[in-house]
């Protein structure tokens, strides 16, 4: 059963939901803007509501199989991994989709959606970090970047475990990694503002 927990995020993570929402407009978003398939590079190109929606999507595609495998999986002490084991899926299923090609979006929308599920309060305190950030700065990667730094710590505070402590420590080295390209533009000052 735990096996096909962790195949069914997989695969859930790997809906596009942000190529999806653009054909639906005639947009390839691999071929404008960023070419990301995210919610940002989908805000661009197809304005604010679409990029809303496309970030509702992809966190949802994370959250839903979390929901799933908190109810199925046993009670034990093995549970918080397992649970985590499967949010690490669906996020992998986003950054590397079997149905686009293995080429997916940077995570920081599926990611929220894992932590909506595992830890409420601190991805609250997440997305207010984005925002205020983000509002400041009017760059979505600055944003991002210092919300996914700093969500560690809001876990803490929230009394955590170790299980989701170490989750969100993998995802946070997967999302720099996916904004390196960022990173570098940010060093050079010529990052895009929204």
């Amino acid at each position: 059963m735990i096996a096909a927990l962790l195949v069914a995020a997989y695969l859930c993570g790997s809906v596009p939901f942000g190529l999806v929402v653009a054909k639906m407009r005639r947009v390839d978003l691999r071929k404008v803007g960023s070419g990301n398939i995210g919610a940002t590079n989908a805000a661009r190109a197809l304005g604010k509501g679409m990029g809303a929606l496309v970030l509702l999507l992809d966190a949802g595609k994370a959250a839903g199989p979390i929901c799933v495998a908190l109810r199925l999986v046993p009670e034990g002490p093995w549970k918080p991994w397992w649970v985590s084991a499967v949010a690490l899926c669906a996020f992998l299923g986003h950054l590397y989709p079997v149905f686009a090609g293995f080429a997916g979006g940077k995570g920081v929308a599926t990611a929220l959606g894992c932590f909506a599920v595992l830890s409420p309060v601190a991805a609250g305190l997440g997305a207010a970090t984005f925002v205020v950030v983000f509002g400041v700065t009017r760059m979505a990667s600055v944003g991002s970047l210092v919300a996914v730094l700093l969500f560690p710590v809001w876990l803490v505070l929230c009394g955590s475990g170790p299980a989701v402590l170490c989750l969100s420590g993998v995802l946070l080295l997967f999302i720099l990694v996916r904004h390196r390209d960022n990173i570098r533009r940010l060093w050079n000052k010529n990052e895009q503002r929204f």
